[in-house]
């Protein structure tokens, strides 16, 4: 039985980073995130009912939003598979928390306060694939300088960080090492390195869970494996179905080429030892 929650989950994502009594875990990774950029010393979670819904977001996307004590917006999500549009739909989140920013009357001057989206993805990204970390930001095509530090967009493939616990050399590997392999785990790592990972293991330690949390910690774990065995089965169902058309392409292909020769009044035992069609499935072409 595994002794640490699955942040995988949207009752252990949120618990791990979507709390109050844990946001130093938030602030710790996303000062390791953005290091030598920011030093966040603060946050306020803000409503997700602010940032729009769709429908079938449930077991799949867990959102938390926040700011910072300088006014910055951090939209941090954990997303276990890949939607149709899905940069469209993470751009369109962004762009909600940079137009609420507007005001109305005449002394506003369009000043912006910077837009982070922080997306942690299960799933191998189609178009790089292989990448543990693509940042995103607004530059020039020809000389990639920087235009704008307004809009941001940091995507973490999870799958591709293959790195063991003395591997990772820096707090940000930590923080995925950690993150990617938290089910399995019989201990916390990299505590004595880091203080705040002494405070992660208090609070992801199953044993500390009320019974309330429990049972919502084990209704969050059922909608995730149901989502396993569900995609399990798509890709199952894929490799099945190109195995048969791959078997069927290659019967067609021997049937037109067994016709072929037997137009040209080849003997039929020839025409079996070339297609490995059976002397009746000739005779009847």
């Amino acid at each position: 039985m595994a002794r640490f929650i699955n942040p995988f989950t949207d009752v252990g994502f949120k618990k791990i980073f979507g709390q109050e009594v844990s946001k130093e875990l938030l602030i710790d990774f996303l000062n390791d995130l953005l290091k030598g950029e920011r030093d966040i010393r603060d946050i306020r979670f803000l409503d997700k009912e602010l940032l729009p819904e769709f429908e079938g977001d449930r077991g799949t996307i867990y959102d938390i939003y926040c700011t910072t004590e300088n006014g910055e917006y951090f939209i941090v999500e954990m997303q276990n598979i890949h939607q149709v549009n899905f940069a469209d739909r993470g751009l369109y989140y962004l762009s909600q928390a940079i137009a609420r920013q507007g005001q109305r009357g005449r002394e506003w001057l369009f000043e912006l306060k910077a837009v982070y989206g922080v997306f942690f993805v299960n799933f191998r990204l189609h178009d790089t694939p292989g990448k543990l970390r693509t940042d995103i930001i607004l530059a020039d095509r020809e000389t990639h300088e920087q235009f704008s530090d307004k809009l941001r967009f940091i995507f973490i493939e999870l799958p591709s960080f293959r790195k063991e616990e003395r591997e990772c050399d820096t707090d940000f590997d930590r923080w995925i090492y950690v993150l990617k392999n938290m089910e399995t785990l019989e201990r916390i790592p990299f505590k004595a390195r880091k203080a705040v990972f002494e405070k992660l293991e208090q609070i992801t330690d199953i044993a500390s869970m009320s019974k309330e949390e429990r049972e919502k910690y084990d209704e969050s774990i059922k909608v995730y494996r149901d989502y396993l065995a569900t995609l399990a089965y798509i890709e199952q169902s894929e490799e099945r179905g190109m195995k048969r058309g791959m078997e069927e392409g290659e019967r067609n292909k021997q049937l037109a080429i067994a016709r072929n020769m037997k137009m040209r009044n080849m003997p039929i035992d020839i025409i079996s030892e070339v297609t490995g069609l059976s002397d009746d499935e000739v005779k009847k072409l």
